[in-house]
């Protein structure tokens, strides 16, 4: 079966309950082009002291398959670390992506990628992250608590 389309709905976890959205993805030549479009993020807050920054905010696809919450303080860690089948370093791994940046909480982009099949990736867990990933730290990028959780699902295939 080929997979031409799938969608991930995200909904926001304990420690941001207003964020929701979607992540689509589309079969192209050569690829599959990501779209995200989220409302309900935090604003922007710089890196003060000791305190991390809130925002940009880190984005992947996670090996897990679950957006089960567990602990309301450290929620949806059963999603497991970034999608890296392949063992590559960080900043190359195939969950890796650009940054989500909001204005008034809404953030909205799209991209290409080469490194996965929309097939490898039906039912992996998409994580939104509370800080910016440093694309170095392994296994996560340092990207900090984990606000958004969404499974990805087919919409299209065909035979």
């Amino acid at each position: 079966m080929y997979y031409d389309f799938a969608i991930a709905e995200i909904h926001g976890g304990p420690l941001r309950p207003q964020i929701k959205g979607y992540v689509s993805f589309q079969k192209v030549y050569g690829g599959v082009v990501v779209c995200a479009n989220v409302q309900g993020l935090p604003e922007y807050k710089p890196a003060n002291n000791n305190d991390e920054p809130i925002g940009p905010f880190g984005f992947h696809i996670h090996e897990g398959k679950s957006c089960a919450i567990g602990d309301p303080k450290e929620p949806f860690q059963e999603a497991g670390e970034h999608y890296n089948p392949r063992n590559v370093p960080h900043g190359n791994h195939p969950g890796d992506f650009p940054v989500l940046v909001a204005s008034n909480g809404c953030a909205q982009m799209c991209f290409f990628i080469d490194k996965f099949t929309i097939k490898e990736v039906l039912g992996r867990a998409i994580i939104i992250h509370q800080n910016p990933d440093d694309y170095r730290s392994q296994p996560t990028g340092n990207a900090g608590k984990r606000l958004a959780c969404g499974i990805i699902k087919p919409i299209w295939k065909y035979r």
